[in-house]
């Protein structure tokens, strides 16, 4: 019998999201018993507001959802979408700029697909969400870490750019509040990054998801309310559901140049056609409706971002930049590696987290999942309880 042909090499090269994949460890401990507490999962742990849920139940009434839509989104929400565009990213689009997506990370592989040739480079400033080098990779573009530690807040400079930068970089990734970090650019920053890839002719692909989730009185200022010239070389890529607690609902969206927008929509009519269309009714609820519980949400981070860097930088071994935005913290623990620990002398910060999760029961994700070793990521997008227990086994594990 002939041997069967192989599988894609292309996806064969892909990894397993690594936060997901912890995420998934830690719940399968939790349902063997096991008193795991998840620092991994990049989702609120709030419900949905209920008027958010009861405008998707009475979509469920209306015979209209039953069917196709157009494959870029409803009407509606696109018109909603291009208003908190306006009001949060300071660029006034058309609805027709915009394509709704089944979340903000198909709306990430869709912006690469749209904008990276085979061969292009790709610079990533890292750390960077662990999706972004794969998407990249998808596309047949290539990644360029460039890397800011702690030292610098986990921001990349004008300068660091430019000397990663070759003949062949067509696109820079640019994230603000970051994941994993939660570093927020200043105006005056995301401003220079502007210039520079206005200058250069580079596509700028933005994440914007946690623009809303700020804190201390910043404010994630957009690239292209920064540099508007820039726009006409810039995706946005943005999503419902971090600020509303809704990341089941998979509802994002990406907006840029027309042509631009008008070849993402092409792939997505052939790809997925419509997301669903009580999720996108529910989505429009959310950008349209009272802001109060969202914004409580984001006084509940607040709070949780101080005590958590607060307990975190009383061990030894653990630097803790305060983030800005988001709701992660990413400590440097370099100073924990290299010595023994329950018998055990990790030399990674992967291998810091497996000893994390065997002897003290807590789910971090190592730094390795989104750049160099060295670093672990926590989400505080968990409940203050759980939270407190957590560190406080970090203390004992490391006194």
């Amino acid at each position: 019998m002939t041997e069967r042909a192989p599988l894609s090499r292309k996806l064969s090269a892909i990894a397993e999201s690594a936060t997901l994949k912890v995420d998934a460890k830690a719940k399968a401990l939790q349902a063997a018993g096991r008193p795991v507490i998840s620092y991994a999962a990049g989702e609120p742990d709030f419900a949905t507001p209920q008027f958010i849920v009861d405008a998707a139940a009475e979509a469920l009434h209306d015979p209209a959802n039953y069917r196709y839509t157009p494959a870029a989104g409803l009407p509606v929400l696109r018109e909603a979408i291009a208003a908190k565009t306006l009001r949060d990213s300071g660029l006034e689009v058309d609805p027709s700029q915009i394509v709704v997506t089944n979340g903000g990370k198909q709306a990430v592989y869709q912006a690469f697909q749209t904008v990276v040739n085979p061969g292009d480079e790709v610079l990533l400033p890292a750390p960077y969400w662990t999706t972004y080098p794969e998407a990249i990779a998808l596309a047949d573009g290539v990644p360029v870490e460039v890397f800011a530690g702690a030292d610098q807040e986990y921001k990349v400079t004008v300068d660091q750019l430019e000397a990663a930068r070759t003949d062949r970089t067509t696109v820079l990734v640019f994230v603000s509040p970051s994941n994993p970090t939660g570093a927020v650019y200043t105006p005056e920053e995301t401003k220079a990054i502007g210039e520079w890839a206005l200058a250069h002719g580079i596509w700028v692909v933005t994440d914007e998801i946690y623009q809303n989730l700020v804190y201390e009185g910043a404010r994630a200022v957009s690239i292209v309310e920064a540099v508007p010239e820039v726009a006409g070389q810039t995706l946005l890529v943005n999503g419902v559901a971090k600020t509303y607690a809704m990341t089941g609902w998979r509802v994002g969206w990406m907006t840029g140049p027309k042509d631009a927008v008008k070849l993402a929509g092409n792939l997505q009519s052939h790809l997925s056609s419509n997301v669903n269309n009580i999720a996108q009714r529910a989505a429009l609820a959310a950008l349209t409706g009272p802001q109060d519980e969202p914004e409580a949400f984001r006084t509940a981070f607040d709070r949780r971002r101080s005590l958590i860097v607060a307990e975190l930088s009383k061990i030894e071994g653990i630097t803790v930049p305060t983030p800005l935005g988001a709701f992660y913290v990413y400590p440097d623990v370099s100073g924990l590696l290299g010595r023994e620990w329950a018998g055990t002398t990790p030399t990674t910060s992967l291998e810091l987290a497996d000893l994390i999760l065997e002897q003290a029961e807590v789910a971090v994700v190592p730094g390795e999942a989104f750049g160099p070793s060295g670093y672990l990521r926590l989400s505080y997008a968990l409940g203050d309880e759980a939270l407190v227990e957590g560190i406080q086994r970090l203390q004992r594990l490391f006194a």
